[in-house]
């Protein structure tokens, strides 16, 4: 007997470690391991993605079931045939959960959010992405039964306003990261909330939230001083304002995103870089102001940047490279750069990358004067760098009939 009980326990420890399919085919085993294997404390934490076209509503009614109180963490992200229903059970049974994405779960509704509030209390990350039926009457439930909620993600839930913004923020003010990427109804005001509720805030993304303006932005940089990154690629209102906001009050800024805002300026750049020293990751793409200037702060005050997106800034030309290339950054750190459409950018500029030891990654598609020998001369110094660069095709000659040759070249993946 104390054998058996010795190996159970052993079987026990071994099926906790196991994923969701390998525990289901040790359940066929025996009766003994099905026991074991079906044991829900085993079931601490469930992804089903892998099944997302098959699972039905009564699969996650018979997990929560089995599982109980001992799930802590369930993805069913994609799983396009669960409902309000099965999700209602699921929240009654299980009262402990903490992470729950439901992310392009279409079917689920208000009610949805209305039966984690009432039976979850303790939930504290949740993904909502593209549940577009959301509304902010979820917003009002969450806030009134989860307070302990830190992360919310309802990206391109576009009926959500700064109403169910509003709601949220005055009961779950712990909030560290919030996702309203695509939340096409929100406004300045919307954000003013977040800035006097949420002082923990440490992500914020708000990309293509195009009506938003320096004014709501401002708010958020005054009131989260904790903000590690920002995405607002998309929001053509934002000006230089914005980067001296941050400048001046998120020194802890790791990731700042600002695809198309043509009008940020080197000006705004030189305010951030010369007070946001932890940046990692920038994301400039078609902020078509910029020069090397901007290049030349960074390189002097951001000596941890990885990853640094310029794609269709045209006026960076090879002498910001090169004060890239010779920057704090440069050697140890620097992991990625793009530079598509860099109209400007030459072989000069993969030269001035050549010490960058770390480099692992550069986009030169439509560089139009960067040759194959200057990418060739960069691999004998970096020979696992991958390289994406783009070369026309030679226009072929007429043929005599008078028609066309039709043929196509690839691009070219170097």
């Amino acid at each position: 007997v104390n054998n058996q009980s010795l190996i159970s326990y052993f079987c026990s420890r071994i099926f906790s470690f196991l994923d969701v399919v390998t525990l289901c085919r040790c359940a066929q085993v025996s009766r003994a391991w099905n026991v074991l294997a079906l044991d829900g404390s085993n079931w601490q934490r469930i992804d089903l993605f892998d099944f997302q076209r098959d699972i039905e509503g009564r699969v996650v009614e018979n997990i929560s079931k089995r599982c109980g109180g001992f799930l802590r963490k369930l993805s069913l992200r994609g799983c396009l045939g669960v409902g309000d229903n099965a999700l209602r059970t699921f929240a009654q049974n299980c009262r402990n959960i903490e992470v729950l994405n439901l992310n392009g779960c279409t079917k689920i509704t208000d009610a949805t959010c209305t039966s984690l509030s009432k039976f979850c209390s303790k939930l504290r990350h949740l993904d909502l992405a593209s549940c577009t039926s959301i509304t902010n009457l979820s917003l009002k439930a969450l806030s009134e039964g989860c307070p302990l909620l830190e992360q919310l993600i309802i990206s391109w839930c576009d009926q959500v306003t700064k109403d169910g913004i509003q709601a949220l923020v005055r009961g779950c003010g712990g909030l560290r990261a919030l996702s309203l990427k695509g939340c096409s109804q929100l406004e300045d005001e919307a954000l003013k909330f977040i800035g006097a509720h949420c002082p923990e805030l440490v992500t914020l993304n708000l990309q293509t939230c195009m009506q938003i303006t320096d004014d709501g932005l401002i708010t958020i940089c005054r009131g989260c001083h904790k903000l590690q990154s920002l995405c607002a690629s998309g929001c053509s209102n934002i000006t230089d304002a914005i980067l001296n906001a941050l400048g001046q009050n998120c020194p802890r800024l790791r990731i700042l995103e600002v695809a198309r805002c043509s009008q940020l300026t080197d000006v705004g750049f030189t305010t951030l870089a010369r007070n946001c020293h932890e940046l990692e990751k920038m994301d400039l793409e078609e902020c078509v102001q910029i020069t090397d200037s901007t290049l030349i702060q960074l390189s002097i005050h951001c000596p941890r940047l990885q990853v640094l997106s310029l794609s269709h800034c045209e006026l960076i030309t090879d002498d910001g490279i090169r004060h890239l290339g010779n920057g704090a950054c440069a050697h140890d750190r620097l992991e990625v750069i793009e530079l598509d459409n860099c109209p400007l950018i030459t072989d000069a500029s993969l030269e001035h990358l050549k010490s960058c030891h770390s480099l692992e990654r550069i986009e030169l598609y439509d560089c139009q004067q960067i040759t194959r020998a200057g990418i060739k001369r960069l691999r004998t110094h970096l020979p696992n760098i991958k390289v994406h660069a783009y070369f026309a095709p030679v226009t072929p000659p007429p043929s005599v009939g008078g028609s066309r040759q039709r043929f196509c070249r690839c691009c070219i993946i170097l």
